[in-house]
């Protein structure tokens, strides 16, 4: 390494660290978080292989998933599934959801981290790569 430049995180060097995800869910109808949104991370290895669930977790008070866990090592897409039927049904008199489910893939790079929110209204969603 040449004086001056800048060294390289043990979390980013290299292709055997893990990427890392997270999300948080805002409804975009009311402007606040999305409280309780089952959300669900699977993983897989290659464009072909088959998803593998990892672990699901649910959107705090401040529509933030705290508890999904590093997709494993080897990992090249994650996907994640909202479950905001319910979420939806609660701001809508009961009534069923248009989008019952929003599933949001997305490929990942060893040692970064994925930061992928979800905008919800009732009959629309938008996700980005957040920070």
């Amino acid at each position: 390494m040449s004086a001056g430049a800048p060294a390289v995180p043990a979390s980013h060097a290299g292709s055997s660290a893990s990427a890392s995800v997270s999300t948080h869910v805002l409804d975009t109808a009311t402007g606040r978080p999305a409280e309780g949104v089952a959300v669900e991370l699977s993983a897989r290895s290659g464009a072909d292989g088959t998803w593998t669930v990892c672990g699901t977790s649910v959107t705090d008070a401040d529509g933030r998933c705290r508890g999904l866990p590093p997709p494993p090592r080897g990992t090249t897409h994650v996907r994640l599934r909202f479950d905001v039927g319910p979420y939806a049904a609660r701001g809508n008199a009961g009534r069923e959801a248009f989008f019952p489910e929003v599933a949001v893939a997305f490929a990942v790079a060893p040692g970064e981290h994925h930061h992928v929110p979800l905008l919800l209204s009732p009959f629309g969603y938008s996700v980005y790569r957040g920070s």
